[in-house]
C-alpha cells in the first residue's frame, strides 16, 4: 500500500484540490480523502497499480528530460569548440572609430601571432563615415597579416555589417562609398589560405577600439598644432 508521500507526488493538483474537498465535508483526513479520489479513479486498477503506473511515468519523463538537456549541453559544447581558434592560427581584431560621425577616422587593430606575439595598428585615416572607417580598419589587419605570412587567420570585430560583408562574397554591398573598400577587403582575405570570421560585442574588442580612439585623438591634436 503506498504511503501518503507516493499518493501525494503520484497526484495532479486537480486531484488533490478536489480531496482537500472530500476532506473538507466529509471529516476524513486529507491521506484518507485523497486515497478515495485516486481509488475512484484506478477503476479496475488497484490503487497500487495505479501509483506504479504513474511513477513509471513520471520516471520515463524525467529521462525524456534529461535527455533533452544533454544533448543541448552537448551541442553548446561542439559549438563553442567550433568557434575556438586553431592554436596555430594568427588572431586579429579591428576596429574603426569617426568624430563626428562621419569626421575624422581612426582605425585600431591587433595582429597576435601563435606564439603571442603582437602587433598593434593605430592610425589617422582621413575623413569619412563610420563604416568606413570599421573597413579601413579590416584591411589593415589583413594586410598586416599577409606580410606576416599567416597562413590560418581569425578575426573578430564588433561591426555585423563589415563581417556580413566580406564573409558572405555573394552579399552585395549597397552603398556605393563603399563597394570598393568591401572588395579590396574582400580580396586580401581571398590571399589567406584558411580566414575566419567572428562577430564579438564591443566591450569584448576592447584593445582595437581603445587604439582607433587614440588615432582620432592623434588626428584632433595634428588640427590643434596647424
Amino acid at each position: 500500500m503506498p504511503n501518503y508521500d507516493r499518493l501525494l507526488a503520484a497526484s495532479t493538483q486537480r486531484e488533490r484540490a478536489a480531496s482537500r474537498r472530500i476532506a473538507a465535508g466529509s471529516g476524513l483526513s486529507a491521506e484518507q480523502a485523497l486515497r478515495q479520489t485516486l481509488t475512484a479513479l484506478a477503476g479496475t486498477l488497484t490503487l497500487t497499480s495505479l501509483v506504479q503506473a504513474r511513477e513509471l511515468l513520471a520516471a520515463q519523463e524525467r529521462a525524456k528530460v534529461t535527455l533533452r538537456r544533454a544533448k543541448k549541453a552537448e551541442a553548446r559544447a561542439l559549438k563553442l569548440a567550433a568557434l575556438q581558434p586553431d592554436p596555430a592560427a594568427w588572431l586579429a581584431w579591428f576596429d574603426g572609430s569617426s568624430h563626428p560621425n562621419p569626421g575624422k577616422l581612426g582605425i585600431g587593430g591587433v595582429l597576435r601571432s601563435p606564439t603571442g606575439e603582437t602587433l598593434e595598428i593605430c592610425r589617422m585615416a582621413g575623413h569619412g563615415d563610420s563604416n568606413e572607417a570599421e573597413y579601413m580598419a579590416l584591411i589593415s589587419v589583413l594586410e598586416a597579416a599577409l606580410a606576416a605570412g599567416a597562413g590560418q587567420l581569425v578575426v573578430y570585430g564588433d561591426s555585423q555589417v563589415v563581417l556580413n560583408a566580406v564573409s558572405a562574397p555573394m552579399l552585395a554591398v549597397q552603398v556605393a562609398h563603399l563597394q570598393e573598400l568591401a572588395l579590396h577587403a574582400r580580396q586580401l582575405a581571398t590571399r589567406i589560405t584558411s580566414i575566419g570570421w567572428r562577430w564579438i560585442p564591443r566591450q569584448k574588442n576592447a584593445a582595437a577600439d581603445a587604439l582607433s580612439q587614440r588615432a582620432i585623438e592623434m588626428f584632433m591634436n595634428l588640427d590643434e598644432h596647424r
